[in-house]
């Protein structure tokens, strides 16, 4: 398997949809705060289940240990969307949605940043680097 389940595919083609409809109301400029529970109501209208700060644990030595990693969205258990209102997308920021898509096992996961002038300018799609295929990823970091 080299990408997500269909399932997974669309519930990403709503989540990019509903964060273009929360940027067209919004536009730049506001807090993350105010896009995350902008998007996270449009979702839930729309008959999604989503939670909010997600607590991601992670596992060292047979413990589990909370270090106070957190899932900004979780979409219907099956994608992943951190959300940004910066400046520019440094790169921490999709080692941080990488990291997350692989501690909780979600296939898909997005790094939106809403404070661009055009949505399409902001997002960064992820895959779960177990998905990705080997050949491919020699040349790629996981994003597609």
């Amino acid at each position: 398997m080299s990408t997500p389940s269909p399932a997974t595919e669309a519930i990403g083609k709503i989540v990019l949809d509903s964060a273009f409809e929360v940027h067209n109301e919004l536009g730049p400029g506001l807090l993350e705060s105010v896009y995350q529970e902008c998007l996270a109501l449009v979702l839930t209208e729309k008959g999604h289940s989503v939670v909010r700060e997600r607590p991601i644990p992670i596992s060292f030595r047979g413990r589990t240990i909370d270090v106070g990693f957190r899932a900004d969205l979780i979409v219907d258990e099956l994608v992943l969307v951190e959300l940004k209102a910066t400046e520019t997308l440094h790169p921490i920021y999709s080692a941080q949605t990488i990291t997350h898509l692989k501690l909780s096992s979600i296939q898909l996961g997005f790094l939106i940043n809403f404070n661009v002038l055009h949505l399409k300018d902001g997002i960064r799609r992820f895959v779960h680097p177990d998905l990705i295929d080997p050949l491919k990823s020699q040349n790629r970091s996981g994003s597609d």
